[in-house]
């Protein structure tokens, strides 16, 4: 793929689009060829990111194959322009090629931004196969063997004879499918190894090393051939990543793309003045998250905090209500606890603190750090209290903090067994108090992409909207001051 700034392809038309993306499920085999701008290339690449990390967060609060699951992803696959079904009105043909389009070049963009790790690669390959697994359920009966032939996916189906002598035992294999059911389903004859989590749930028949499978499950395979071909295809971007990086107009977005946090920014303007200085003790215990916690445990004991924890923390706060006002008097009050006077306060540490709500220099309104932020940037070193204590933190130290917390064995155990997905603190709090005032859990919108999705980079606002250069003059105001 090859990218330029500012001249525009002409696109095809009529049957040479249909020959480009004969079907709105695609296999990705092949790479796109055409040129693109570097406009649409983020503009794509940031959709895309936010449409798989919308799959992340619906597939925890519903089970995939529900209706609501449906409905949800369904509205945002319009919403950014992705294709969801197989039939199109004729009128309909134009936008529906560009939406395949899109979906096939924004597929390979992340290709390059998450086959860097092998963490990133798992993430991806299991938000693909969601968003697979859904547009495949959706695909009508008549189109189907279009769509394996499109794909040179074969899939033998037994013959009558066959059909006659396995009936029965396919029947009694799966206590979802009757006799009635069968008869209008295709059976097709499957080596074992290739469906071992039908095999192992047990619902298929197994015969002579051959499982005998109903349509309604053929899924499975399809799924585990895609699985299959896209890590191959990951490992193989993987080593060609050099390459790609020699260009130094995509390494920075490459890079950013896979670490970007693209949902709420929880900036002050939307909760400013919601919580007072005298709440913040009694919220710490109930609904900070442990990150937050540790740090204002850390603050009330020590009477001080380094560089990295007041801006995690003082972002935190920010983001949770606290005005510039109450900043002051919150930092002030603690650190003169301390070996801080009021007058060293003011001369080193309340400038840092007014930079950070756009007040002095850039007058740039910082937002609070994502999980990923905190994680993968700045980690915390010996008589530091910030970071991620999931990621940072000894795990026999961090199961005794979380007893400390009166937190029961079993809860340790399974503290990643929530029923929502979390990726920034503030959301933490948010749901927390939700929760604690008797309302339902409500996600989180992503953040809106100005003008919507065909904006150029320019106009594109993630949530994590500061950018590096902004937080590295941020982070230096922070470390002027010990």
């Amino acid at each position: 793929m090859q990218f330029f700034r500012k001249q525009r392809i002409s696109r095809l038309n009529g049957d040479r689009q249909a020959d480009m993306y004969p079907h709105s499920l695609q296999f990705y085999g092949q790479p796109p060829t055409e040129n693109i701008s570097l406009a649409e290339f983020e503009t794509f690449a940031v959709d895309r990111l936010r449409l798989l990390k919308t799959i992340e967060n619906i597939g925890v609060s519903y089970v995939k194959t529900s209706e609501q699951y449906s409905k949800k992803l369904e509205a945002e696959l319009r919403k950014l322009l992705f294709p969801y079904r197989v039939d199109v009105d004729e009128k309909e043909l134009g936008k529906e090629y560009e939406k395949r389009r899109k979906d096939h070049i924004s597929h390979f963009i992340l290709r390059l931004a998450y086959c860097q790790t092998e963490d990133l690669r798992r993430w991806f390959i299991q938000q693909e196969m969601d968003l697979f697994r859904y547009r495949f359920h959706e695909i009508p009966e008549e189109h189907f063997q279009n769509f394996l032939n499109t794909n040179n996916l074969i899939y033998n189906s037994i013959n009558e004879e066959e059909r006659r002598i396995v009936k029965l035992s396919i029947i009694h294999s799966n206590a979802n499918i009757s006799a009635v059911k069968l008869e209008e389903m295709e059976i097709y004859k499957v080596p074992f190894q290739d469906v071992l989590d039908l095999v192992r749930s047990r619902k298929v028949y197994l015969k002579g090393g051959y499982t005998y499978i109903p349509h309604k499950e053929i899924v499975t395979v399809v799924l585990n051939d895609f699985r299959t071909r896209l890590s191959k295809a990951l490992a193989v971007t993987a080593r060609s990543l050099p390459v790609v990086h020699s260009d130094e107009r995509l390494q920075p977005l490459l890079n950013h793309l896979s670490h970007a946090y693209v949902g709420q920014d929880y900036s002050i303007q939307k909760n400013i003045g919601k919580i007072s200085l005298e709440q913040i003790d009694n919220l710490s215990l109930k609904s900070f998250p442990l990150c937050m916690r540790n740090l204002h445990k850390a603050l009330r004991e020590n009477h001080h905090l380094r560089h990295g924890g007041r801006m995690q923390y003082g972002l935190f706060l920010k983001g949770i209500g606290l005005t510039l006002e109450q900043a002051l008097q919150f930092w002030r009050a603690e650190f003169v606890k301390g070996k801080v006077d009021a007058d060293k306060f003011d001369k080193t540490y309340a400038y840092s603190i007014r930079h950070s709500f756009g007040k002095e220099g850039k007058r740039t309104d910082y937002t609070p750090f994502s999980c990923m932020k905190i994680i993968l940037s700045n980690a915390p070193s010996q008589g530091d209290h910030h970071g991620c204590p999931f990621r940072h933190s000894d795990p026999e130290l961090l199961k005794q903090k979380l007893q400390s917390y009166k937190i029961p064995g079993n809860g340790i155990n399974q503290v990643d067994d929530c029923n929502f997905s979390l990726n920034h603190p503030n959301q933490y709090f948010a749901e927390s108090q939700s929760l604690l005032n008797g309302k339902d859990v409500k996600r989180e919108a992503p953040a809106k992409i100005s003008g919507g999705s065909q904006e150029t980079p320019a106009n594109v606002k993630m949530a994590e909207s500061t950018s590096s250069a902004e937080m590295d003059d941020l982070e230096l105001l922070f470390q002027d001051a010990p």
